[in-house]
């Protein structure tokens, strides 16, 4: 429900109805009426209330996007390789011969449940760049009108200081002319 305060800002910077506006200009309404800070850590908020299979598929992606894992994958390979290629072979005992089609199978395999686990995280993470931009949003609109409100208040007081310094200098010329008055009566009176 909105309050009598958060009207008067709709109204003063907003130039519209409270029905009219959207949702992030209303919740900046409310924290400018409320004088409460708007900033918060939205990537700690989104994080903790992410799910275990978010997370496991967070740190699945982290994992597969690192040197580490290109590392012991390369390492893999070439041991895989290596191991059939040169090894069994002299031994006559080699279970995936070239062209390696049991290695086929395991790569198909792994990228088969690593992409859709990757594109779960990306996802993810532009869900979380969109809340971000949407906080980044709201904070830069109170910041807006917060420095608005003080550029109003300065011009007020700047206003206020303009007319006390023209009732000052009223005051100094009547006071002026009341002693220029009172210095031509003495200089009659000699």
């Amino acid at each position: 429900m909105i309050n009598q305060k958060e009207a008067e800002i709709l109204k003063k910077h907003f130039h519209t109805n409270y029905d009219q506006l959207g949702t992030q200009e209303k919740h900046v309404a409310h924290h400018l009426a409320e004088r409460t800070h708007i900033a918060r850590n939205v990537a700690q908020d989104y994080s903790e209330q992410a799910t275990i299979g978010q997370r496991l598929a967070d740190k699945v992606a982290t994992f597969g996007g690192s040197w580490t894992f290109i590392s012991i994958f390369a390492i893999t390979l070439v041991v895989w390789v290596t191991l059939n290629s040169v090894v069994l072979i002299k031994y006559s005992k080699s279970f995936d011969p070239y062209p390696y089609i049991l290695l086929n199978l395991f790569l198909s395999m792994l990228a088969a449940i690593q992409a859709p686990i990757i594109l779960m995280s990306q996802n993810r993470q532009a869900q979380k760049d969109r809340l971000s931009a949407e906080h980044d949003y709201e904070v830069n609109l109170k910041s807006e009108l917060e420095i608005m409100t003080l550029h109003e208040k300065m011009d007020l007081l700047r206003e206020k200081q303009w007319s006390e310094l023209i009732s000052i200098q009223q005051e100094q010329l009547h006071l002026l002319s009341q002693l220029s008055k009172d210095l031509m009566k003495n200089n009659k009176l000699v």
